[in-house]
């Protein structure tokens, strides 16, 4: 019996994992669920999967988390004390997909456990990705990649050495906007840029969508989970949605992974790897499909994929104050301070002035610098909203 815990199981990676255990639940022994202020969802899969623990991240919640699992024989806990104890639980296999930069620490703590670590939370590698293998690395532990982009590249390169690879394709649906007029953009508003014209996602990641900060949190990804050069990562703008991602060889092949909008397919490779085994997601009908269409992305309606190559050139902390001025940007836009062209306009203001001023390259990537990172980059990101 495997154990597993699921942090962030109360989102849409969390619940999709959750899914695949109550498929085969004797296969499962569930040691932690955590979530955030949906207590009531995560209560009630606590209760289901008869986990050891429940954690709210949140401390007010606690109270109504317990009453809910009275009981029960789960235990409830609540606060980053208890998420981090969460992480520290023996398990074979932990599900990383709190959202935001606060999914980094208890990820560190699991992999210094020797665990396996499906990583859904893109923060992790965006900015502290050679502190997050490294640690992994010396404790013998073992990161998969849960994003539908990097688990089809993961899932291409079985069999092959990197040193054959030429070039990495991460597709993008090109979000709300991709057909818009570009002198249109600068006056898209917070609905229209919530709606997403293939996925059904929660309002934040389809903002990202449509500015292609997601996409490029992707790219940044790509090149610290495998370890290659910026120049042979590529983005291709693909309606369809059903190529996740293509590996290039030196023999001019290109190794493609289709498949269905379903992030069951990318949860359930990592859950059975190094296995491969029947999961419960449509078969693909490629005559019925008839047409998968592509085209190159503009520079001028995605500012954020020139910004992704810069902190991949950059590399050092820069990451870490890319993510953080970008979630700050976003609420800014969310909150109606900025408009959508304007988040882009300030996380460049924020790489440029703290590049500037504290060296982003200079100091050792330490939980303690990327946390620090994190806050001067959200500090500047504020001034510069609330400067206009």
């Amino acid at each position: 019996m495997q154990k597993v815990s699921i942090f962030g199981a109360t989102g849409s990676i969390g619940q999709n994992t959750i899914d695949l255990i109550k498929r085969d639940p004797k296969a499962y022994d569930v040691v932690a669920l955590t979530g955030g202020h949906n207590v009531g969802q995560l209560a009630k899969d606590a209760r289901a999967l008869g986990a050891d623990v429940a954690v709210t991240a949140y401390e007010e919640r606690l109270p109504e988390l317990r009453a809910m699992l009275a009981r029960s024989g789960v235990q409830a806990a609540a606060g980053q004390a208890a998420l981090e104890e969460a992480a520290a639980r023996p398990a074979d296999w932990i599900m990383s997909a709190i959202v935001g930069a606060a999914g980094l620490k208890p990820g560190l703590l699991a992999l210094e456990h020797g665990t396996t670590l499906a990583l859904a939370n893109k923060e992790s590698l965006v900015t502290a990705g050679p502190l997050l293998l490294g640690t992994a690395n010396r404790n013998n532990a073992t990161v998969l990649p849960v994003d539908s982009e990097h688990s089809a590249v993961f899932q291409a390169l079985v069999g092959e050495t990197m040193d054959t690879v030429e070039r990495i394709i991460i597709t993008a649906s090109g979000g709300a906007f991709r057909d818009w007029p570009i002198e249109a953009l600068a006056h898209a508003t917070l609905a229209e840029a919530s709606s997403h014209p293939n996925w059904d996602m929660g309002q934040r990641i389809t903002i990202d969508s449509a500015s292609m900060f997601n996409k490029s949190m992707e790219l940044i990804e790509t090149k610290e989970f495998f370890g290659v050069s910026p120049d042979i990562i590529e983005t291709v703008i693909h309606p369809e949605s059903l190529i996740h991602a293509m590996v290039g060889y030196n023999d001019g092949a290109i190794m493609a992974h289709v498949g269905p909008h379903d992030m069951r397919h990318a949860i359930g490779y990592a859950l059975h790897w190094p296995e491969r085994k029947k999961l419960p997601v449509d078969r693909l009908d490629l005559a019925q499909i008839g047409t998968l269409t592509f085209r190159a992305p503009e520079d001028a309606r995605y500012p954020a994929l020139r910004l992704a190559r810069y902190v991949m050139e950059e590399g050092g902390l820069t990451g870490a104050a890319f993510n953080a001025a970008k979630e700050q940007a976003l609420d800014g836009f969310i909150a109606g301070q900025i408009g959508f062209l304007q988040m882009a306009e300030v996380v460049e203001q924020v790489l440029d002035k703290m590049s500037a001023d504290s060296g982003l390259t200079n100091d050792d990537i330490t939980l303690d610098n990327v946390q620090q990172a994190d806050h001067l980059a959200r500090k500047q990101a504020l001034e510069i909203i609330k400067n206009g």
